[in-house]
C-alpha cells in the first residue's frame, strides 16, 4: 500500500486533545488479549458517571433463546420511567472491530435514546470474533429480534416501531440484521441508525486507498485484522460469502429508511458514502450526515465537542421521525 500523506492537519480542533491521548496501535492476537482483559472503565477512558435522569432509566439483563446448540444471547433492557401506551423499541449493537466490546460502553447513550424517544432499548452481547465466526455472531442477532417480537406484549412494545442500529462493528451488525429481516420476512424493521457502519471487508485491501481517511484508531490493518476474524478468510477474496458482508449485497430494494453518520476522515468514509448511493438507486430514504473533521472513534471526545451535540441531535431526531411516521 503506497504511503498516504498525513491527515492531521484536517483533524477539528475541538477533537484534538482526545487524538492525543489515543496510542496508535495495529490490532493483532496480543493486543487484543490485552485490551479484552483490561475493564472499559480502565483503558485510558472512564465510564461517565449517569447523570440523575439517566439513572431514572432501568436496566435489566435478559437472555433471548440462542440459535440451535449455541448459548442463549446476553441481553440489556433499557426502560425509561412512566407507564403509556405501547412504546417503540430499538436493537442496539455496540462496536469494537468484530473482535470486542460489550454492550455496557454505551450504557450512557442508550439510557439517553430511551428518555428522548420513550422507547425500549434493547443491547445485544453477541459473540464475538474469532472465537465465533459471522454465521453465529449475526443469528445471535437475529435471535434478539425475534425474543423482542415476542416479549413485546411483556415489554409494551409496538411491533410497527421497532428499530435496529449500532456503531462501527456494531452498523455492521446492524446492517446485516435488517437485511437478513427483509429475506426472511419475519420480523419487519421500520429504520436502521447506522454510526461509522463498518460494512465492506474489501476496503482493507483496495489498491486505492482515500489519501486522507483511515490513518488514526482504526486502521487498514485493524481492519482486515477485524474482518479476518470474522470471516475466518482474507477479506477481500472473491469466494468471500455474500451474505457476509453488508456491502457485498447485491439488492438493497425493500430495506427501511436508512440513517448514516460518518466521519470524514474515517477509514469506513468511502465505503458508508457508496452504500448510501446504492440505497438511494434503490428506492431507499436515506439521510446521511458526513461530519467534518472527525476521525473513527471520535465519540471519546465526549458529550461537550460541537461534533458529538451535532451527532446526537441528528441520531435523536432521525429516530423521532422514523417512530412518529409509524
Amino acid at each position: 500500500m503506497p504511503d498516504l500523506p498525513s491527515s492531521r492537519h484536517l483533524v477539528a480542533p475541538e477533537l484534538l486533545p482526545v487524538l492525543e491521548l489515543l496510542p496508535q496501535l495495529e490490532l493483532d492476537d496480543d493486543l487484543l488479549a490485552i485490551i479484552r482483559a483490561t475493564p472499559p472503565g480502565e483503558r485510558g477512558f472512564p465510564m461517565p458517571d449517569l447523570s440523575p435522569a439517566q439513572r431514572s432509566v432501568q436496566c435489566e439483563e435478559r437472555f433471548a433463546p440462542g440459535p440451535a446448540g449455541a448459548p442463549d444471547v446476553r441481553l440489556l433492557v433499557y426502560t425509561p420511567p412512566g407507564v403509556g401506551s405501547r412504546r417503540p423499541a430499538y436493537l442496539h449493537f455496540h462496536g469494537g472491530g468484530f473482535v470486542m466490546g460489550v454492550p455496557e460502553i454505551n450504557d450512557g447513550p442508550n439510557r439517553d435514546i430511551a428518555l428522548a424517544q420513550d422507547c425500549i432499548v434493547v443491547s445485544v452481547d453477541y459473540r464475538l470474533a474469532p472465537e465465533a465466526r459471522w454465521t453465529d455472531s449475526y443469528e445471535d442477532g437475529y435471535a434478539a429480534l425475534a425474543w423482542l417480537y415476542g416479549e413485546a406484549d411483556t415489554l409494551g412494545i409496538d411491533v410497527a416501531r421497532i428499530a435496529i442500529g449500532g456503531e462501527s462493528a456494531g452498523g455492521g451488525h446492524a446492517a446485516a440484521l435488517v437485511l437478513r429481516a427483509r429475506d426472511r420476512g419475519e420480523y419487519p424493521v421500520c429504520f436502521q441508525l447506522l454510526d461509522c457502519p463498518m460494512l465492506d471487508d474489501r476496503t482493507t485491501v483496495s489498491g486505492d486507498p482515500h489519501p486522507y481517511a483511515g490513518e488514526f484508531v482504526w486502521t487498514p490493518g485493524s481492519n482486515r485484522f477485524g474482518w479476518r476474524a470474522l470471516l475466518g478468510q482474507e477479506p477481500g477474496d472473491g469466494d468471500v460469502p455474500i451474505a457476509a458482508v453488508p456491502a457485498r449485497a447485491t439488492d438493497l430494494s425493500g430495506l427501511p429508511p436508512t440513517f448514516i453518520a460518518i466521519g470524514a476522515l474515517d477509514l469506513f468514509l468511502e465505503e458508508n458514502l457508496d452504500y448510501a448511493r446504492r440505497l438511494t438507486r434503490a428506492g431507499v430514504p436515506i439521510e446521511l450526515h458526513v461530519i467534518p473533521g472527525a476521525f473513527h472513534g471520535y465519540s471519546m471526545a465526549g458529550p461537550a465537542a460541537p461534533q458529538i451535540q451535532a451527532l446526537t441531535r441528528y441520531r435523536h431526531d432521525a429516530l423521532a421521525r422514523a417512530f412518529a411516521a409509524h
